[in-house]
């Protein structure tokens, strides 16, 4: 496991036993999934509150939620994916228990299903401090249609900002410190979110690592909608990592561990 960290952090492995973690699940039409994806996050260790946020749905994704044991936020309009992340983020800190450990947060697709349990080796190296955020690997999903041109603007920007390149840097699968999340806020817009994140994070002390997950998607394909959902990967990658040329860091100085 490969560890990138700029800064360093203290570790928190003596707090893990007490730690609990979030499920986030930003979700906009997604009926037909959220039930199973719920009961899958539900079963992940040390997972006690699996929160989803629907944004602005038109079926009965609250609903079907609700019923699979969620907590449910709701949107009255969507107002995209960072939007729901912040909305789930700031409803769990009103949930953490005064004098307790902020939870972590774990950031799920609503479109995993059943594959959601996978996502559970994101939170060892988190929740023992060895990362502040943690990434999901996924392996190649079926049925995908693009050619990685987005993926690759994506890698190519955060190594320029920060000297590293993710191999996914466009997973959305992700476990972060509340810490790290709210020095990642507020979040890059659109679809640039994940990438902005990754490039705020490195680039104030915090640690990131990749975590292999055998995790099962809807991708998107070759067609017309899947172009243009990939043009629109592009714009929001392009503004986000746009913004961050300009930002100011307090931490520069960069370092790479290699971790067991």
């Amino acid at each position: 496991m490969r560890v990138v960290r700029k800064g360093v952090r203290p570790s928190r492995s003596e707090n893990a036993r007490r730690q609990r973690v979030a499920a986030i699940i930003p979700a906009k039409d997604e009926a037909e999934r959220i039930a199973a994806t719920v009961r899958a996050a539900r079963a992940i260790p040390y997972v006690d509150l699996v929160l989803v946020v629907d944004d602005g749905s038109h079926d009965d994704t609250a609903d079907r939620a609700r019923s699979a044991g969620a907590v449910v936020v709701r949107h009255s309009v969507n107002r995209g994916k960072a939007s729901g992340m912040e909305t789930g983020a700031a409803v769990v800190a009103m949930r953490d228990k005064e004098g307790s450990l902020p939870r972590l947060l774990l950031f799920l697709d609503a479109d995993l299903g059943p594959t959601a349990v996978n996502a559970a080796p994101l939170i060892p190296p988190v929740i023992t401090g060895t990362a502040d955020l943690s990434i999901a690997i996924l392996p190649r999903q079926e049925g995908a249609g693009g050619r990685g041109i987005v993926t690759g603007f994506s890698r190519r920007s955060i190594k320029k900002q920060t000297g590293w390149a993710p191999t996914q840097p466009l997973s959305g699968q992700r476990c972060i410190t509340r810490e790290a999340f709210e020095a990642a806020s507020p979040l890059a817009s659109g679809w640039g979110v994940e990438t902005g994140m990754t490039i705020d994070v490195l680039n104030q002390g915090f640690a990131v690592v990749e975590v292999p997950c055998d995790l099962r998607h809807r991708p998107s394909g070759n067609d017309l909608a899947g172009q243009i959902h990939r043009f629109r990967q592009l714009q929001g990658v392009f503004g986000a990592v746009t913004k961050r040329k300009f930002r100011r860091y307090e931490v520069t100085a960069s370092r790479v561990e290699e971790a067991e």
